[in-house]
C-alpha cells in the first residue's frame, strides 16, 4: 500500500472515531483532500485508494488538475480566497466553492456558470475568529448573504464554512466550530435547507466532527508538509 493510501485509511479511521464519539454515523461527515501545491500523480494516487473529492486553493493550479484529470469522475471544490476576475474559470470547471464572503462573487459565478452544468454548489466563508489576515464575512452578515445568494441562478446554496485560529487545545478548537454550528441552524431555522458545515483541518478535525462538521478539509496528513518554495 502506498503511503497516500496508507494515510488516507488512517484519516478515515480518525474520522469515523471521532464521529463515533460525537454520537454519529460513522460516514456523517465526508473527507475532502486538500491536493494544493501536489502534482497530480499524487491526486491520482489518492483517486487509486478511492478518494473522490478533492480541494484546490489557488485557481489556475486547480483549473489545470481538474482538465488533466478529465475522466477519472472526481468532484472538484475550490476552497480557496476568490478573486472577482478569476471567478469565470472557477465557474466553468469547479463543482463547489466553499469560500464566498461578498455577494459580488457570486452574482459573477452565477452569471458565468455554463447553463449545461449542474448547479454549483456553495459554501459562504465565515470569519467566526474575526481574524484581519482570515477571509470569510462577518458572523453576523451570513443569514443575509446567504438568503441572497439563494436567490441567484445556476448556484445552490449549500451550507458554510471557516478556517478558526489555530489552538492546540480541544475545548478551544471546539469554541468557534460550535459558533459556525449556531449560525449555520439559525440560518435553517430562517428557513434556507442548508445541509453543509465545511470546517476541521488535520490538526483539528475531531474537534470539527464533535461540533457537526459534514465536510473535514485534510491535506497534510494525506499528502505530508507541504513546500511553497
Amino acid at each position: 500500500m502506498s503511503a497516500i493510501a496508507s494515510n488516507l485509511q488512517a484519516v478515515q479511521a480518525r474520522i469515523a472515531a471521532a464521529a463515533i464519539a460525537a454520537g454519529r454515523s460513522p460516514d456523517s461527515a465526508r473527507l475532502l483532500a486538500v491536493s494544493k501545491t501536489w502534482p497530480l500523480p499524487c491526486v491520482l494516487e489518492a483517486a487509486g485508494a478511492g478518494q473522490r473529492a478533492f480541494g484546490e486553493n489557488y485557481v489556475q493550479e486547480g483549473v489545470d488538475k481538474v482538465l488533466a484529470a478529465q475522466g477519472q469522475n472526481l468532484e472538484w471544490h475550490f476552497i480557496g480566497p476568490l478573486q472577482s476576475n478569476k471567478t469565470r474559470p472557477v465557474a466553468e470547471r469547479f463543482d463547489w466553492v466553499h469560500s464566498i464572503e461578498r455577494l459580488k462573487i457570486a452574482e459573477r459565478l452565477s452569471a458565468q456558470r455554463p447553463t449545461y452544468l449542474p448547479p454549483l454548489q456553495v459554501c459562504v466563508q465565515v470569519n467566526v475568529s474575526g481574524e484581519a489576515s482570515k477571509s470569510g464575512c462577518a458572523p453576523d452578515e451570513a443569514l443575509l448573504l446567504c438568503q441572497a445568494i439563494s436567490t441567484l441562478p445556476g448556484l445552490r446554496v449549500r451550507g458554510l464554512m471557516a478556517i478558526p485560529e489555530a489552538s492546540d487545545d480541544f475545548s478551544a478548537q471546539r469554541l468557534p466550530f460550535r459558533q459556525l454550528r449556531e449560525i449555520y441552524e439559525q440560518i435553517q431555522a430562517a428557513g434556507l435547507p442548508l445541509d453543509t458545515l465545511s470546517m476541521g483541518m488535520s490538526h483539528d478535525l475531531e474537534a470539527a466532527v464533535a461540533e457537526g462538521a459534514t465536510i473535514v478539509r485534510i491535506g497534510t496528513a494525506i499528502f505530508g508538509e507541504r513546500n511553497y518554495a
